[in-house]
Order: C-alpha cells, then structure tokens, then sequence
C-alpha cells in the first residue's frame, strides 16, 4: 500500500517513522513551510521533514491547498503533484493546514486522520490540553475517516488511555503519539484486507479543544488550586503557567494542590522554603508549586529558585 502522508510536528513524525518502520511505501510527504524559530529566528524544518529527508522521502510544503485561496496557483500546483504521484491513501496527522474537499477526493481510499481525542470529546487544535485542564481521567487515539467538518469523520479505529495524576501535556504527547503511530499501522493493515468498519460520530458529548492561546498562561489564583495544579500540567510544556510576582512573571511547571485554612489572602505565598517548596493560598486550599522559573532563567526546583529570588512574605497577583 502506498501512502502520502501529511502532518508537522513531533506527533505526526512519530506516526511518520512507525509507517516507515512498518515497511509502508511513502512515495510523497506534505508539512507545513519552514517556520522561524529561537533567538536567531532561524527557518527550521518540522519534524515530519527532518525524518523525511533523512528518509530520502519527497517533500512538498504548499502554504495553502485552497484552489479558492490567496495562493490558487500553489495550491494548484499541489493538487497536480498530489493526482502525479501513485498512492492509495493519504494519512494526515496534525498537519495544520485544511484539507479543501478538492483534496479529500484525490486519495482512491480517502483521507485518514491520527486524532488525539476519543472522538467526539475533543474536537479541534489542542484536545490534549484541554483533556488534561478540565480533569479528564481518560482519553485516547482515534482514526478517523477525514471530511470537511472539523474532526467530526466516521470513526475507523479507537483506544482509551488513562491520565495519569502527573501527567503534563508533554508526558500525555509522547504517550499518545506512539499509540497513534501502532493504530495508523493496524488501521491500514485491515484497510487493506477489507476489514475496516466506519461508524459515525454521535453529536453528543462533543467539545471543541481551542488552540491554546498564549494569554491563557496567566493563572487567576482566584480559582481551586485543583483546577490551577490541573492547568499547571496541561500548560506544561506550552505556553508554560504563571503567576506575576510584583511585577514580575514567574513560570510554574510542576504543583500540586494542598489543603489550606482560608486565612490566607489569595495569591499570597503561605511558605517558601526547601522542605515545603512554594505554597501560594488559591481561592480554594493551596498550591505546592515546586518547579519555577523567572525571565531569562532556567526552570529550577523551588529550593533553588528561592535562592535567587525570595518569595516569603510576597504576594502573586
């Protein structure tokens, strides 16, 4: 079977290498243009690229596929490669770009989607996120049958996973990515024997995941410190969330919540030493923060964070 895969970042490289390894022919790979990135704003390549070239597999990377868009004659030109290029399937894994209807139709066996969710709860951008931030205790990999709406094709394939109490979006990522990549593997091994059963979506229970927004970073510590500890994980490793310390945005990386009398002002730090870490009141019990990090700096444990900056008697806004 061969496959031109679509997909960008670390996630879809993942299934990107597992169909390689599975011995898959993957004659084409689409991924967004290079993007500036680091101090120096330097173009660099996706990931998916990185493992395509050291593959020696083609590239394309069209800003848009949209034959009704701003750029008509590059999506054109990748509706042409797309149709001149010999394959069965496409599978397309965080890609980042919308796949018009013009393009969902050229694959003879369609469009088949690595979603992170147990369809239909998180339909969109960041459904990993979203999992965690709301207190999920489950989620999992679907494949799914690609059409115009947002993730809402018929669902070919799924598997649950737990949540773990610790896990941040960066830990649930790696797990899920290398689900996704041995579900992509299985769902084509029983496409192309036949046995793939579509089964449509129920419209209940489904949410929207939005793409995580960088003014979401700031914590109201007005909130439980159940829900801001669940935020801390979900935020980690992006956009990363924090508190602001007069004047000053300090990260939180790692927290848990903790009981509290109600005595305490919100957002004032209770404790900051090494045996407690930093324990900041909430409007319900407290945060134990014990990974912080302040501009310019490296995350550090909250025994040596104090040392740089001390926050006993402060107070976060």
């Amino acid at each position: 079977m061969k496959i031109i895969f679509a997909g960008t970042p670390e996630f879809a490289a993942v299934a990107l290498a597992t169909l390689h390894a599975a011995g898959f022919e993957i004659p084409l790979v689409l991924t967004q243009p290079d993007r500036p990135a680091g101090r120096g704003m330097q173009l660099h390549a996706s990931a998916v690229k990185q493992f395509a070239l050291a593959h020696n597999i083609p590239v394309a990377q069209p800003v848009s596929l949209r034959l009704d868009g701003k750029f008509p004659e590059i999506a054109q030109q990748a509706h042409d490669l797309l149709r001149a290029t010999p394959h069965d399937v496409m599978v397309v894994a965080a890609y980042g770009l919308i796949l018009p209807q013009s393009v969902l139709d050229i694959p003879p066996l369609g469009c088949l989607n690595i979603h992170a969710s147990l369809l239909p709860r998180w339909r969109g951008a960041a459904p990993i996120h979203r999992a965690i931030e709301v207190g999920d205790v489950e989620t999992g990999v679907t494949i799914m049958q690609m059409e115009l709406g947002l993730d809402t094709g018929p669902m070919l394939l799924m598997q649950s996973l737990p949540i773990a109490a610790d896990d941040t979006t960066a830990s649930l990522h790696d797990k899920l990515a290398k689900l996704g990549g041995e579900m992509i593997v299985e769902a084509l091994r029983k496409l192309e024997q036949g046995g793939l059963t579509a089964t449509p979506q129920p419209e209940a229970g489904a949410n929207y995941a939005a793409k995580i927004a960088k003014d979401e970073a700031t914590l109201d510590l007005a909130q439980s410190a159940t829900e801001l500890a669940r935020k801390i994980r979900a935020f980690n490793p992006f956009p990363g969330a924090m508190g602001i310390c007069n004047g000053t945005p300090v990260k939180f990386w790692q927290a848990e919540a903790v009981e509290s009398s109600n005595q305490w002002q919100v957002g004032q730090v209770i404790s900051a030493n090494a045996h407690d870490g930093v324990v900041i009141a909430c409007g319900e019990g407290a945060l134990r923060v014990s990974e912080l990090q302040k501009p310019g700096g490296k995350r550090l444990s909250a025994a040596e964070f104090i040392k740089g900056f001390p926050l006993q008697d402060q107070c976060f806004d």
